[in-house]
């Protein structure tokens, strides 16, 4: 078993965005989008690293964060 890591460096608004999806990911029918059980361990890591970095997650505008750091990540047209 190797023990190296990846790093992997995400933007604030890529994090909080991320960790919301990642969020509802958890809170679905998980096995109609993840059939490997192998996959869980690292989506666990990853959203619980962001559950501990992100203070915005526990702010009281939590949600007009969200949503301005989905309109700055969204492609203009």
């Amino acid at each position: 078993m190797s023990d190296s890591q990846v790093t992997i460096k995400l933007t604030s608004d890529e994090a909080l965005v991320l960790s919301h999806w990642l969020e509802k990911l958890q809170m679905t029918a998980l096995g109609q989008v993840v059939d490997d059980p192998a996959v869980w361990a690292p989506i666990h890591r990853i959203a619980g690293t962001l559950d501990k970095t992100l203070t915005e997650l526990f702010a009281s505008d939590y949600d007009e964060r969200l949503e301005a750091a989905r309109q700055r990540l969204r492609p203009e047209d």
